[in-house]
């Protein structure tokens, strides 16, 4: 005679079974949580909350991007600090009242100095040229006579100089040490190749330039 359905034997099976599969359902989650978790964790920093910063021998200066404005320029800037392209260049244009520029290759070497200005990262890249201003503490492209022919050579702004607005492709502005880029700026400079006292009398090393969160940067 066949047992009835709610024999002994039949509800420790239930009970058995939805204990097993209550169990099964808790580890999957668990898994699953532990998977959304690492991936969390491994997923990359968005690169427009990132920053670069500077290090000169006259000390530390912070950079935010615009990354709305010239996203192949940030771009490229990025890959050559983060490859220690800049590492070791100098400050080898001081402007009073003007600017600083730097990221030539060539000033790596002191007995370069007559090519300084002349150096580049062996390519070009297309002009980004925008609506952010030439202010004070900007940070933008140096080119030559031609809109496409910036490579890695940069300047930032000492004051406002909206006569290179729509001319030089404008990237990103300093957030923290401009007190740094008013120091650089005021270095001696005795002529330079351009006609004006523009050549430093001593080194401003850029000593490294890392690109890094946001919000590790106090």
């Amino acid at each position: 005679m066949p047992k009835p359905a709610s024999s002994p034997g039949s509800l420790h099976r239930g009970v058995f079974v939805s204990l097993v599969s209550m169990k099964l359902s808790i580890f999957a989650l668990l898994l699953l949580s532990s998977v959304v978790f690492a991936a969390e964790e491994k997923k990359p920093v968005s690169s427009s909350n990132e920053v670069a910063v500077i290090k000169t021998s006259q000390g530390e200066m912070v950079v935010q991007f615009w990354t709305d404005a010239a996203p192949e320029t940030i771009a490229n800037f990025k890959k050559l600090a983060r490859s220690g392209f800049y590492n070791g260049t100098t400050f080898h244009r001081i402007v009073k009242g003007f600017m600083i520029q730097g990221g030539d290759p060539n000033t790596k070497d002191p007995s370069k100095v007559n090519s300084y200005g002349e150096g580049s990262a062996g390519y070009r890249i297309k002009a980004e040229f925008n609506d952010h201003g030439h202010d004070r503490g900007v940070i933008s492209m140096a080119r030559e006579d031609q809109p496409d022919t910036a490579s890695c050579q940069f300047f930032i702004c000492l004051a406002p100089t909206h006569r290179l607005d729509h001319k030089y492709t404008t990237f990103g502005k300093v957030i923290k040490g401009l007190d740094v880029v008013d120091k650089i700026g005021d270095t001696p400079t005795v002529q330079g190749p351009d006609g004006n006292r523009s050549k430093p009398t001593q080194r401003v090393t850029i000593e490294s330039i890392q690109i890094v969160p946001a919000d590790s940067v106090k």
